[in-house]
Protein backbone atom coordinates (compact mmCIF):
# COMPACT_ATOMS: atom_id res chain seq x y z
CA UNK A 1 0.00 0.00 0.00
CA UNK A 2 1.64 3.12 -0.99
CA UNK A 3 2.77 5.48 1.73
CA UNK A 4 1.11 9.23 1.90
CA UNK A 5 2.74 11.85 4.39
CA UNK A 6 0.90 12.90 7.19
CA UNK A 7 -0.44 16.59 6.83
CA UNK A 8 0.85 17.40 10.39
CA UNK A 9 3.73 15.05 12.29
CA UNK A 10 3.19 16.21 15.95
CA UNK A 11 2.17 14.60 18.69
CA UNK A 12 -1.46 13.95 19.29
CA UNK A 13 -3.27 12.39 22.48
CA UNK A 14 -6.72 11.05 23.42
CA UNK A 15 -8.58 9.40 25.89
CA UNK A 16 -8.96 5.80 23.25
CA UNK A 17 -12.13 4.60 25.78
CA UNK A 18 -15.56 5.19 25.76
CA UNK A 19 -16.68 8.60 28.09
CA UNK A 20 -17.86 7.90 31.67
CA UNK A 21 -16.96 5.28 34.49
CA UNK A 22 -14.44 1.89 33.60
CA UNK A 23 -12.93 -0.84 34.88
CA UNK A 24 -9.87 0.14 32.24
CA UNK A 25 -9.13 3.50 30.43
CA UNK A 26 -7.21 4.22 27.99
CA UNK A 27 -4.85 7.27 26.79
CA UNK A 28 -3.42 6.88 23.50
CA UNK A 29 -0.59 9.17 22.44
CA UNK A 30 1.04 8.86 18.48
CA UNK A 31 3.52 11.05 17.06
CA UNK A 32 7.21 10.80 15.26
CA UNK A 33 8.66 10.62 18.34
CA UNK A 34 6.99 9.63 21.99
CA UNK A 35 10.60 9.20 23.58
CA UNK A 36 10.99 12.21 25.64
CA UNK A 37 7.09 11.98 26.82
CA UNK A 38 7.18 8.06 27.80
CA UNK A 39 10.70 9.15 29.91
CA UNK A 40 8.70 11.54 31.90
CA UNK A 41 5.69 10.09 32.74
CA UNK A 42 7.07 6.40 32.95
CA UNK A 43 10.44 7.10 34.00
CA UNK A 44 11.56 5.40 31.31
CA UNK A 45 11.06 3.97 27.81
CA UNK A 46 9.07 0.62 27.86
CA UNK A 47 10.79 -2.50 25.71
CA UNK A 48 8.46 -2.24 22.14
CA UNK A 49 5.36 -4.51 22.04
CA UNK A 50 5.76 -5.32 25.95
CA UNK A 51 3.08 -4.19 28.06
CA UNK A 52 5.23 -2.79 31.49
CA UNK A 53 3.44 -2.44 35.07
CA UNK A 54 4.19 1.22 36.00
CA UNK A 55 3.24 4.01 37.62
CA UNK A 56 2.41 7.40 35.92
CA UNK A 57 3.92 9.80 36.94
CA UNK A 58 2.78 13.70 37.46
CA UNK A 59 5.49 16.37 37.38
CA UNK A 60 6.86 16.27 40.78
CA UNK A 61 7.28 12.50 40.02
CA UNK A 62 4.32 11.45 42.39
CA UNK A 63 2.03 9.05 40.93
CA UNK A 64 -1.52 9.90 39.16
CA UNK A 65 -2.35 6.29 38.66
CA UNK A 66 -0.81 2.89 37.72
CA UNK A 67 -1.73 0.41 35.14
CA UNK A 68 -0.15 -1.03 32.02
CA UNK A 69 2.09 1.00 29.74
CA UNK A 70 2.04 -0.41 25.78
CA UNK A 71 5.34 1.11 23.57
CA UNK A 72 4.86 0.76 19.90
CA UNK A 73 7.79 1.41 17.45
CA UNK A 74 7.29 2.63 14.03
CA UNK A 75 6.07 1.77 11.46
CA UNK A 76 4.85 -1.49 13.73
CA UNK A 77 1.86 0.16 14.85
CA UNK A 78 -1.91 1.05 14.14
CA UNK A 79 -1.01 4.67 13.18
CA UNK A 80 2.83 3.79 11.73
CA UNK A 81 4.30 6.27 13.88
CA UNK A 82 5.27 5.83 17.85
CA UNK A 83 2.52 5.04 19.62
CA UNK A 84 2.05 4.80 23.45
CA UNK A 85 -0.79 3.50 24.91
CA UNK A 86 -1.51 4.25 28.78
CA UNK A 87 -4.03 1.57 29.96
CA UNK A 88 -5.01 3.10 33.77
CA UNK A 89 -8.37 2.60 36.30
CA UNK A 90 -11.44 4.16 33.72
CA UNK A 91 -12.22 7.28 36.04
CA UNK A 92 -12.68 10.34 33.95
CA UNK A 93 -11.00 12.25 36.95
CA UNK A 94 -7.80 10.18 36.71
CA UNK A 95 -7.70 9.89 32.78
CA UNK A 96 -8.35 13.38 32.44
CA UNK A 97 -5.19 13.70 34.49
CA UNK A 98 -3.28 11.66 32.74
CA UNK A 99 -4.10 13.00 29.06
CA UNK A 100 -3.11 16.78 30.47
CA UNK A 101 -0.23 15.28 31.45
CA UNK A 102 0.25 14.41 27.91
CA UNK A 103 -0.67 17.68 26.55
CA UNK A 104 1.86 19.17 29.54
CA UNK A 105 4.76 17.12 28.08
CA UNK A 106 4.27 18.33 24.19
CA UNK A 107 1.14 17.08 23.04
CA UNK A 108 -1.75 18.58 21.39
CA UNK A 109 -5.71 17.13 22.12
CA UNK A 110 -6.36 14.39 18.82
CA UNK A 111 -9.37 15.60 16.39
CA UNK A 112 -12.04 13.12 15.66
CA UNK A 113 -10.99 10.05 13.85
CA UNK A 114 -7.26 11.83 13.88
CA UNK A 115 -5.05 8.15 15.05
CA UNK A 116 -7.31 6.45 12.13
CA UNK A 117 -6.55 9.57 9.78
CA UNK A 118 -2.93 9.18 10.55
CA UNK A 119 -3.23 5.33 10.03
CA UNK A 120 -4.13 6.05 6.23
CA UNK A 121 -1.78 8.59 5.90
CA UNK A 122 0.70 6.39 6.93
CA UNK A 123 -0.50 3.34 4.39
CA UNK A 124 -1.16 1.09 7.55
CA UNK A 125 -5.29 1.08 6.15
CA UNK A 126 -6.71 2.16 2.75
CA UNK A 127 -9.64 4.73 3.12
CA UNK A 128 -12.48 1.91 3.00
CA UNK A 129 -10.25 0.17 5.62
CA UNK A 130 -9.98 3.21 7.56
CA UNK A 131 -14.34 4.12 7.24
CA UNK A 132 -15.01 0.03 8.30
CA UNK A 133 -12.98 1.02 11.54
CA UNK A 134 -15.95 3.66 12.41
CA UNK A 135 -18.20 1.16 11.49
CA UNK A 136 -17.53 -1.70 13.65
CA UNK A 137 -17.72 0.66 16.55
CA UNK A 138 -21.23 2.08 15.37
CA UNK A 139 -22.29 -1.57 14.24
CA UNK A 140 -26.14 -2.08 15.31
CA UNK A 141 -26.37 -5.87 14.68
CA UNK A 142 -24.19 -9.34 15.19
CA UNK A 143 -24.56 -9.21 11.11
CA UNK A 144 -23.31 -5.67 10.62
CA UNK A 145 -20.18 -6.36 13.06
CA UNK A 146 -18.87 -9.01 10.93
CA UNK A 147 -19.33 -7.83 7.51
CA UNK A 148 -17.77 -4.75 8.79
CA UNK A 149 -14.80 -6.93 10.02
CA UNK A 150 -14.21 -7.87 6.96
CA UNK A 151 -13.84 -4.95 4.81
CA UNK A 152 -11.04 -3.69 7.82
CA UNK A 153 -9.42 -7.40 7.16
CA UNK A 154 -9.29 -5.61 3.44
CA UNK A 155 -11.94 -7.98 1.80
CA UNK A 156 -13.82 -4.79 -0.07
CA UNK A 157 -10.87 -3.36 -0.77
CA UNK A 158 -9.54 -6.90 -2.10
CA UNK A 159 -12.66 -6.76 -4.48
CA UNK A 160 -12.36 -2.86 -5.65
CA UNK A 161 -8.41 -3.73 -6.42
CA UNK A 162 -9.26 -6.68 -8.50
CA UNK A 163 -11.36 -4.93 -10.59
CA UNK A 164 -8.79 -1.75 -11.04
CA UNK A 165 -6.41 -4.12 -12.05
CA UNK A 166 -8.37 -5.52 -14.52
CA UNK A 167 -9.07 -2.13 -15.69
CA UNK A 168 -5.53 -1.06 -15.76
CA UNK A 169 -4.69 -4.38 -18.03
CA UNK A 170 -7.87 -3.34 -20.44
CA UNK A 171 -6.87 -0.01 -20.75
CA UNK A 172 -3.28 -0.71 -21.64
CA UNK A 173 -4.57 -2.74 -24.49
CA UNK A 174 -6.58 -0.16 -25.53
CA UNK A 175 -4.16 2.12 -25.64
CA UNK A 176 -1.42 0.14 -27.40
CA UNK A 177 -3.90 -0.08 -30.34
CA UNK A 178 -3.78 4.03 -31.03
CA UNK A 179 -1.00 3.39 -32.46
CA UNK A 180 -2.11 1.46 -35.08
CA UNK A 181 -5.75 3.11 -36.23
CA UNK A 182 -6.09 0.89 -39.40
CA UNK A 183 -5.97 -2.39 -37.28
CA UNK A 184 -7.19 -1.28 -33.82
CA UNK A 185 -10.86 -2.76 -33.58
CA UNK A 186 -9.92 -5.95 -35.20
CA UNK A 187 -6.42 -5.96 -33.06
CA UNK A 188 -8.85 -5.75 -29.78
CA UNK A 189 -11.12 -8.25 -31.01
CA UNK A 190 -8.81 -10.73 -31.62
CA UNK A 191 -7.37 -9.86 -27.95
CA UNK A 192 -10.74 -10.40 -26.70
CA UNK A 193 -10.77 -7.23 -25.16
CA UNK A 194 -14.81 -6.93 -25.29
CA UNK A 195 -14.80 -10.64 -23.59
CA UNK A 196 -12.91 -8.44 -20.89
CA UNK A 197 -14.96 -6.15 -20.87
CA UNK A 198 -18.08 -7.97 -20.04
CA UNK A 199 -16.05 -9.89 -17.36
CA UNK A 200 -15.20 -7.02 -15.83
CA UNK A 201 -19.06 -5.93 -15.97
CA UNK A 202 -20.20 -9.33 -14.32
CA UNK A 203 -17.65 -8.35 -11.71
CA UNK A 204 -18.81 -5.09 -11.37
CA UNK A 205 -22.34 -5.87 -10.95
CA UNK A 206 -21.49 -8.99 -8.23
CA UNK A 207 -19.32 -5.92 -6.06
CA UNK A 208 -22.32 -3.93 -6.03
CA UNK A 209 -25.07 -6.38 -4.93
CA UNK A 210 -22.63 -7.82 -2.31
CA UNK A 211 -22.12 -3.76 -0.92
CA UNK A 212 -26.07 -2.92 -1.44
CA UNK A 213 -26.28 -5.69 1.62
CA UNK A 214 -23.49 -3.99 3.45
CA UNK A 215 -25.12 -0.74 3.51
CA UNK A 216 -28.24 -1.69 4.22
CA UNK A 217 -26.80 -3.37 7.63
CA UNK A 218 -25.04 -0.13 8.04
CA UNK A 219 -28.14 2.34 7.40
CA UNK A 220 -31.20 0.18 8.12
CA UNK A 221 -34.28 0.86 6.96
CA UNK A 222 -36.76 3.97 8.14
CA UNK A 223 -40.32 2.71 8.42
CA UNK A 224 -43.26 5.11 9.54
CA UNK A 225 -46.36 4.21 11.03
CA UNK A 226 -49.23 6.20 9.41
CA UNK A 227 -53.06 6.02 10.07
CA UNK A 228 -56.17 7.33 11.96
CA UNK A 229 -56.16 7.17 15.64
CA UNK A 230 -57.10 4.08 17.09
CA UNK A 231 -55.85 2.03 14.39
CA UNK A 232 -53.30 -0.18 16.21
CA UNK A 233 -50.03 1.71 15.43
CA UNK A 234 -48.71 2.04 18.84
CA UNK A 235 -49.92 -1.19 19.36
CA UNK A 236 -47.65 -2.42 16.45
CA UNK A 237 -44.64 -0.86 17.28
CA UNK A 238 -44.49 -2.62 20.54
CA UNK A 239 -45.58 -5.62 18.77
CA UNK A 240 -42.34 -5.12 17.01
CA UNK A 241 -40.03 -3.48 19.23
CA UNK A 242 -40.86 -6.66 21.60
CA UNK A 243 -41.82 -4.31 24.68
CA UNK A 244 -44.11 -1.39 25.50
CA UNK A 245 -42.20 1.77 23.65
CA UNK A 246 -45.66 3.72 23.40
CA UNK A 247 -48.17 3.83 25.24
CA UNK A 248 -51.17 2.57 24.31
CA UNK A 249 -55.01 3.25 25.38
CA UNK A 250 -58.59 3.62 23.92
CA UNK A 251 -58.19 7.08 24.24
CA UNK A 252 -57.77 8.89 20.36
CA UNK A 253 -55.18 11.02 20.27
CA UNK A 254 -52.85 9.52 23.05
CA UNK A 255 -49.74 9.53 20.95
CA UNK A 256 -49.63 13.25 20.41
CA UNK A 257 -45.54 12.95 19.56
CA UNK A 258 -43.40 10.68 17.31
CA UNK A 259 -41.65 7.80 19.21
CA UNK A 260 -38.58 5.91 17.65
CA UNK A 261 -37.46 2.32 18.17
CA UNK A 262 -34.41 0.61 16.37
CA UNK A 263 -35.16 -3.07 15.94
CA UNK A 264 -33.20 -5.54 14.33
CA UNK A 265 -34.48 -7.86 11.66
CA UNK A 266 -32.55 -10.73 10.27
CA UNK A 267 -29.72 -8.07 11.29
CA UNK A 268 -30.98 -5.67 9.27
CA UNK A 269 -31.47 -2.31 11.65
CA UNK A 270 -35.01 -1.06 11.31
CA UNK A 271 -36.15 2.10 12.83
CA UNK A 272 -39.54 2.06 13.30
CA UNK A 273 -41.33 5.64 13.56
CA UNK A 274 -44.94 5.88 15.84
CA UNK A 275 -46.60 9.18 14.77
CA UNK A 276 -49.59 10.72 15.74
CA UNK A 277 -53.14 9.57 14.20
CA UNK A 278 -54.22 11.49 11.33
CA UNK A 279 -57.76 13.00 12.12
CA UNK A 280 -59.24 16.86 11.77
CA UNK A 281 -58.95 18.20 15.13
CA UNK A 282 -59.01 21.18 17.17
CA UNK A 283 -56.31 20.52 19.43
CA UNK A 284 -53.15 22.74 19.20
CA UNK A 285 -50.79 19.84 20.53
CA UNK A 286 -52.43 17.21 18.65
CA UNK A 287 -52.27 19.24 15.43
CA UNK A 288 -48.37 19.84 15.94
CA UNK A 289 -48.30 16.23 16.60
CA UNK A 290 -49.82 15.22 12.86
CA UNK A 291 -47.37 17.73 11.40
CA UNK A 292 -44.57 16.35 12.54
CA UNK A 293 -46.49 12.92 11.57
CA UNK A 294 -46.28 14.21 7.50
CA UNK A 295 -42.23 15.39 8.39
CA UNK A 296 -41.58 11.91 9.33
CA UNK A 297 -43.07 10.80 6.35
CA UNK A 298 -41.05 12.76 3.71
CA UNK A 299 -38.12 11.00 5.44
CA UNK A 300 -38.94 7.40 5.96
CA UNK A 301 -38.22 4.74 3.09
CA UNK A 302 -41.03 2.77 3.77
CA UNK A 303 -45.00 3.77 5.22
CA UNK A 304 -46.86 1.39 6.69
CA UNK A 305 -51.02 3.01 6.62
CA UNK A 306 -52.84 0.82 9.21
CA UNK A 307 -56.65 0.41 8.71
CA UNK A 308 -58.98 -1.34 10.55
CA UNK A 309 -59.85 -4.52 9.02
CA UNK A 310 -63.32 -4.62 9.65
CA UNK A 311 -64.27 -1.32 7.37
CA UNK A 312 -60.51 -1.72 5.59
CA UNK A 313 -60.01 1.23 2.74
CA UNK A 314 -61.93 4.71 3.20
CA UNK A 315 -61.92 8.02 1.68
CA UNK A 316 -59.80 9.26 4.51
CA UNK A 317 -57.00 6.52 3.61
CA UNK A 318 -57.45 6.77 0.25
CA UNK A 319 -56.31 10.58 0.70
CA UNK A 320 -54.15 9.73 2.84
CA UNK A 321 -52.44 7.14 0.39
CA UNK A 322 -52.99 10.00 -2.89
CA UNK A 323 -50.46 12.23 -0.32
CA UNK A 324 -47.76 9.80 0.26
CA UNK A 325 -44.58 10.38 -1.33
CA UNK A 326 -42.90 7.99 -3.82
CA UNK A 327 -41.73 5.86 -1.75
CA UNK A 328 -42.55 1.79 -0.89
CA UNK A 329 -45.84 0.92 1.21
CA UNK A 330 -48.10 -1.85 2.51
CA UNK A 331 -51.46 -1.44 3.54
CA UNK A 332 -51.92 -3.07 7.06
CA UNK A 333 -55.39 -4.52 7.78
CA UNK A 334 -55.31 -4.48 11.69
CA UNK A 335 -57.08 -5.97 14.47
CA UNK A 336 -57.93 -9.49 12.47
CA UNK A 337 -58.29 -10.46 15.94
CA UNK A 338 -61.80 -8.53 16.50
CA UNK A 339 -62.82 -9.20 12.69
CA UNK A 340 -62.10 -12.82 12.72
CA UNK A 341 -59.93 -13.13 9.11
CA UNK A 342 -56.74 -15.11 8.96
CA UNK A 343 -53.50 -13.42 8.37
CA UNK A 344 -52.35 -13.14 5.05
CA UNK A 345 -51.05 -11.38 2.47
CA UNK A 346 -52.15 -9.92 -0.87
CA UNK A 347 -49.99 -8.06 -3.08
CA UNK A 348 -48.75 -4.89 -0.97
CA UNK A 349 -51.89 -5.32 1.75
CA UNK A 350 -51.15 -7.60 4.70
CA UNK A 351 -54.10 -8.46 7.35
CA UNK A 352 -52.76 -9.01 10.97
CA UNK A 353 -53.49 -8.34 14.77
CA UNK A 354 -50.39 -6.24 16.50
CA UNK A 355 -52.61 -7.35 19.97
CA UNK A 356 -51.88 -11.16 19.29
CA UNK A 357 -49.04 -11.33 16.53
CA UNK A 358 -50.91 -12.71 14.17
CA UNK A 359 -49.60 -12.32 10.62
CA UNK A 360 -46.39 -10.92 12.17
CA UNK A 361 -43.72 -12.52 10.59
CA UNK A 362 -45.25 -11.78 7.01
CA UNK A 363 -45.08 -8.16 7.50
CA UNK A 364 -41.26 -8.97 8.61
CA UNK A 365 -40.65 -10.40 5.53
CA UNK A 366 -42.40 -7.91 3.43
CA UNK A 367 -40.10 -5.45 4.94
CA UNK A 368 -37.12 -7.57 4.47
CA UNK A 369 -38.15 -7.58 0.80
CA UNK A 370 -39.25 -4.43 0.20
CA UNK A 371 -35.34 -3.92 2.14
CA UNK A 372 -33.93 -5.94 -1.14
CA UNK A 373 -32.05 -7.87 1.82
CA UNK A 374 -30.98 -11.40 1.27
CA UNK A 375 -29.47 -13.69 4.19
CA UNK A 376 -26.31 -11.98 4.70
CA UNK A 377 -23.21 -14.55 3.55
CA UNK A 378 -19.46 -14.58 3.60
CA UNK A 379 -19.42 -12.39 0.91
CA UNK A 380 -21.20 -9.44 2.53
CA UNK A 381 -19.13 -6.53 3.47
CA UNK A 382 -19.77 -3.42 4.97
CA UNK A 383 -20.25 -0.54 2.26
CA UNK A 384 -21.28 3.56 2.57
CA UNK A 385 -23.61 5.60 0.40
CA UNK A 386 -20.24 7.06 -1.25
CA UNK A 387 -19.36 3.72 -2.07
CA UNK A 388 -22.54 2.66 -4.09
CA UNK A 389 -22.35 5.73 -5.72
CA UNK A 390 -18.88 5.29 -7.12
CA UNK A 391 -19.99 1.64 -7.89
CA UNK A 392 -22.59 3.26 -9.67
CA UNK A 393 -20.48 5.50 -11.61
CA UNK A 394 -18.16 3.31 -12.54
CA UNK A 395 -20.59 0.88 -14.16
CA UNK A 396 -21.89 3.90 -16.04
CA UNK A 397 -18.64 4.75 -17.64
CA UNK A 398 -18.90 0.89 -18.40
CA UNK A 399 -21.67 1.12 -20.15
CA UNK A 400 -20.93 4.15 -22.01
CA UNK A 401 -17.26 2.50 -22.92
CA UNK A 402 -19.41 -0.01 -24.39
CA UNK A 403 -21.28 2.70 -26.59
CA UNK A 404 -18.41 4.47 -27.95
CA UNK A 405 -16.32 1.19 -28.74
CA UNK A 406 -15.76 2.21 -32.52
CA UNK A 407 -14.34 5.43 -31.35
CA UNK A 408 -10.73 3.89 -29.17
CA UNK A 409 -10.44 7.57 -27.82
CA UNK A 410 -13.43 7.74 -26.37
CA UNK A 411 -13.85 4.34 -25.06
CA UNK A 412 -9.93 4.58 -23.71
CA UNK A 413 -11.43 7.94 -21.56
CA UNK A 414 -14.53 6.13 -20.56
CA UNK A 415 -12.46 3.32 -18.95
CA UNK A 416 -10.14 5.60 -17.29
CA UNK A 417 -13.13 7.13 -15.36
CA UNK A 418 -14.31 4.08 -14.45
CA UNK A 419 -10.98 3.26 -13.07
CA UNK A 420 -10.80 6.73 -10.85
CA UNK A 421 -14.60 6.17 -9.30
CA UNK A 422 -13.41 2.88 -7.88
CA UNK A 423 -10.01 4.04 -7.20
CA UNK A 424 -12.07 6.98 -4.97
CA UNK A 425 -13.55 4.27 -2.65
CA UNK A 426 -9.98 2.87 -1.75
CA UNK A 427 -8.64 6.51 -1.49
CA UNK A 428 -6.31 6.17 -4.19
CA UNK A 429 -7.82 9.24 -5.68
CA UNK A 430 -9.30 11.43 -2.90
CA UNK A 431 -10.09 15.64 -2.39
CA UNK A 432 -8.76 16.81 0.89
CA UNK A 433 -12.15 17.64 1.96
CA UNK A 434 -13.65 14.43 1.19
CA UNK A 435 -11.03 13.29 3.98
CA UNK A 436 -11.86 15.44 6.24
CA UNK A 437 -15.70 15.00 6.04
CA UNK A 438 -15.13 11.20 6.51
CA UNK A 439 -12.67 11.62 9.48
CA UNK A 440 -14.71 14.34 11.17
CA UNK A 441 -17.41 11.57 12.20
CA UNK A 442 -15.28 8.88 14.00
CA UNK A 443 -15.11 9.11 17.57
CA UNK A 444 -12.57 11.23 19.62
CA UNK A 445 -9.30 8.55 20.31
CA UNK A 446 -9.55 6.86 17.22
Amino acid sequence: MAKRPPAKPDLIAAIATAPGRGGVGVVRVSGPDVTALATAILGRLPVPRHATFTPFLDLDGAPLDEGIALYFAAPHSFTGEQVLELQGHGGPQVLDLILQRCVALGARLAAPGEFTRRAYLNGKLDLAQAEAVADLIDAQSAAAARSAARSLSGAFSARIAELVEALIRLRMLVEATLDFPEEEIDFLRDADAFGRLDAIDVALAAVRAQAKQGALLREGLTVVLIGQANVGKSSLLNRLAGFEAAIVTDIAGTTRDTVREVIQLSGVPLHIIDTAGLRDTDDPVEQMGIARTWAAVAQADVALLLVDAAHGLGAHEATTLARLPAIPRIMIHNKIDVSGEAPRVAGEEIWLSAKTGAGLELLQQQLLRLAGWQAAGEGTFMARTRHLEALARASAHLAQARATTAQLELFAEELRLAQAALSEITGEFTADDLLGEIFSKFCIGK
